[in-house]
């Protein structure tokens, strides 16, 4: 089934894009709500977050970093599918394939993908973040460190070109620890859970799950699995964010992360924004079962001229 990886990856191309446009403004909140700690706290809820965004920073504001995101999602849904597809491929014996396997797939499929997932939120949040910030200096002067010069928001390409000059690759892949530990058990409980659900809803064994049944497998299983990772949501966050505001700790890394959220804010604080990345997590799976449902690259890959075989 290989000829229909094409198809596949532009669906997921596709899927990502139309996704990140729908659900960025609720990832914006959640890298936010993430990110603030006791001492500093300007958003009470998402749509606190949300309402105060467009407040001071415009419609568009709600989407800083977009551009980052719409640009890699392409690649990284595509690295993602084409990958647990490979490895399932190969993994499966006779036609069948084990719940260890399927788990081991997804995995497989966790681990190529972060190579773009990394630096792609590295940037994403510090551009998400940048306004936050800046509403902190407006709204509550009193945490901003004396002597802290207002910065205008960066822009992708300058963020990029300090890290790689400050810190080189490895300042693009900060937090690639945390990333792994989010989008490995993600992965290897997003895929087996779906296909299993899908599997569930066959009104007979041959054909494909009927189309809502597939919607609300990849929203279940998204949302379950966007939940379950969460806390090493809130520790990639944390760790990948390079501007504090002076009441704010900066933490070394994963493990001394998790101490200093305990220590000050309880263990609360590690599902800070699950509720907004369930929300994020739900439609972007529904929208992606949508789009390969309807069969999009199909369509559009008719129009290229055969091969003769």
């Amino acid at each position: 089934n290989s000829d229909h990886l094409p198809a596949k990856l532009i669906n997921g191309g596709i899927a990502g894009l139309i996704g990140v446009t729908c659900v960025f403004p609720i990832d914006l909140a959640k890298t936010r709500l993430q990110n603030q700690q006791n001492g500093s706290r300007l958003y009470t809820s998402m749509s606190d977050c949300l309402i105060k965004t467009i407040r001071s920073e415009g419609y568009f504001g709600m989407y800083r970093g977009a551009a980052v995101n719409l640009t890699l999602v392409t690649p990284e849904k595509a690295i993602k599918l084409a990958a647990n597809d490979f490895f399932r491929h190969h993994l499966t014996k006779d036609g069948k394939l084990t719940l260890f396997k399927e788990m081991l797939a997804g995995c497989g499929a966790g681990t190529c993908q972060v190579i773009v997932t990394t630096p792609m939120e590295m940037l994403k949040i510090q551009l998400q973040d940048a306004g936050r910030l800046a509403a902190q200096r407006k709204l509550m002067p009193e945490t901003v460190a004396a002597g802290s010069v207002e910065t205008k928001s960066p822009t992708a390409m300058q963020l990029t070109r300090e890290l790689l000059r400050e810190k080189g690759i490895a300042g693009l892949y900060k937090g690639l620890g945390a990333t792994l530990l989010r989008d490995v058990p993600f992965s290897i409980i997003y895929f087996p859970l779906f296909a299993n659900l899908n599997n569930l809803g066959k009104k007979n064994a041959d054909g494909p799950a009927p189309f809502y049944v597939s919607f609300l497998s990849g929203c279940a299983a998204g949302s379950t699995a966007a939940v379950a990772v969460n806390p090493v949501d809130v520790i990639k966050t944390r760790l990948q964010s390079l501007n504090r505001g002076s009441t704010e700790d900066t933490y070394s890394g994963v493990t001394d992360c998790i101490r200093k959220i305990l220590r000050n804010e309880g263990p609360g604080a590690f599902l800070k924004g699950a509720y907004c990345r369930a929300l994020v997590i739900a439609p972007l799976f529904g929208i992606a079962q949508v789009v390969y449902f309807l069969g999009v690259a199909e369509f559009l890959l008719s129009f290229l001229p055969k091969k003769d075989n």
